[in-house]
């Protein structure tokens, strides 16, 4: 059974996050998933290995699915097509998105752009009251590789607290020149994208 994922929590922020991480993932296709019906629904069967596999992927019957192949139906629901063209894109070149992540991890970093509201624990006379901010970061390859095991779930912390406490080192305490007791907690990402 599904879980349910209510905006504004902290499961909904990693969700963003990891969503986030997915497409960053795609913008290194080296060619292009197929676009036309029959040859995603190829790629599909390939991968699968039956209709009956890519009918529970994409919610039709393993009929429709075989329609779709041979080219008796060529113009599936709107919601068919949208999850056709994301079955094929999360599975289309996983050795060249892995390669990419290694790449992050190791030698080049990531850069992560988002909105959210921070909330600060300071020092007496200080503000502590949260404010919503967009932040442009670049994370070197450490925190690049701790939030890319933090979304596949190795390392025991959550993508939110990792890019809470990577927003907190690089951009509030300035890699410890500035701010040191501030303590920063990441809530309500409405915007999140990463490059790498």
């Amino acid at each position: 059974m599904a879980r349910t994922i209510r905006p504004g929590t902290a499961d909904a922020d990693d969700a963003l996050i990891g969503d986030a991480l997915e497409r960053a993932g795609r913008e290194v296709f080296t060619t292009d998933p197929p676009r036309t019906l029959q040859g995603q629904i190829n790629y599909l069967m390939r991968q699968l290995g039956s209709a009956r596999a890519v009918a529970a992927e994409l919610g039709v019957t393993a009929d429709s699915v075989n329609r779709y192949r041979r080219g008796a139906r060529k113009n599936p629901p709107k919601h068919v097509r949208a999850r056709l063209t994301e079955a094929v894109r999360s599975r289309w070149q996983p050795r060249i998105r892995e390669r990419a992540r290694r790449r992050a991890a190791a030698a080049s970093g990531m850069n992560v752009e988002f909105r959210a509201t921070f909330g600060y624990r300071a020092p007496a006379g200080t503000t502590d009251e949260s404010r919503e901010r967009l932040l442009t970061l670049h994370l070197p390859p450490a925190w690049a590789a701790r939030l890319l095991d933090a979304q596949a779930g190795r390392g025991g912390e959550t993508p939110n607290e990792v890019l809470a406490e990577a927003a907190g080192e690089l951009y509030f305490r300035e890699n410890g020149t500035r701010a040191h007791n501030l303590d920063v907690e990441l809530t309500g990402i409405d915007y999140i994208a990463a490059r790498y």
